[in-house]
């Protein structure tokens, strides 16, 4: 589908709430790209656990950024992360990387190392960026601003079965304790806490099926947006 002018898509919400599905899949519907942003923090994260530091210390993180180098490569649409020149799309994917995402996440000048890379692909491209400050840091003038949701409990039996779909062996409730934990530090962190923006289309979806979110999403894409697409 071609555009009319770039267009910038800004899709929060909470930890398995499934907005990187959704979004890949939007992305391929209407010819944007794809910017999870959460891989970036993921990869910031993995780096500090591969060289045996606590995510959560700042003072202990600070020092890595300098020997950080993070890549975006889209082939075919799909998004791939590099981590100094490796491709970490499948590692930074385990569950323990999740807590160390949110931990780093937490730290400002994470934020700031990783902003200006966001907003430069959106700058160039249309893409749907998701994340947990999209609408209200990253993207504050985007086309369109929508925030996913579900209880914790429906998001936690969704990663619990991808989670089992990729042969990683956890408890649903460890993976429901870690989603509430995880929620908790993202919506009280200081820095850019995860909110929907005021203008953001709210979008509950418990109980839905995938195909259900999707269709809905379609929707409210192209009455939102219709006189640019």
């Amino acid at each position: 589908m071609l555009q009319k002018k770039i267009i910038n898509i800004a899709l929060d919400g909470p930890s398995g709430a499934g907005k990187s599905t959704m979004a890949k899949e939007i992305a391929k519907e209407f010819g944007f790209i794809y910017v999870d942003t959460g891989a970036m923090y993921r990869a910031v994260g993995f780096y500090a656990l591969r060289n045996n530091v606590k995510p959560s210390n700042k003072a202990a993180v600070l020092p890595l950024l300098d020997s950080i180098k993070i890549e975006l490569k889209f082939e075919n649409k799909t998004q791939r992360i590099f981590l100094n020149g490796e491709n970490v799309s499948s590692a930074i994917r385990e569950h323990s990387v999740s807590s160390a995402a949110s931990d780093v996440s937490a730290i400002p000048e994470v934020r700031s190392f990783l902003l200006d890379l966001q907003r430069s692909i959106a700058e160039k491209n249309s893409v749907i960026m998701d994340g947990r400050d999209i609408g209200t840091v990253i993207l504050p003038n985007a086309d369109l601003k929508l925030f996913l949701t579900a209880t914790p409990e429906e998001r936690a039996k969704r990663r619990y079965n991808e989670l089992m779909e990729r042969g990683q062996r956890m408890d649903y409730e460890t993976v429901l304790a870690d989603m509430i934990k995880r929620d908790k530090n993202d919506e009280h962190r200081d820095h850019a806490p995860l909110k929907a923006a005021p203008d953001a289309v709210l979008l509950d979806t418990t109980g839905n099926s995938f195909s259900d979110t999707l269709a809905l999403l379609k929707r409210v894409i192209k009455d939102r947006l219709k006189n640019v697409l």
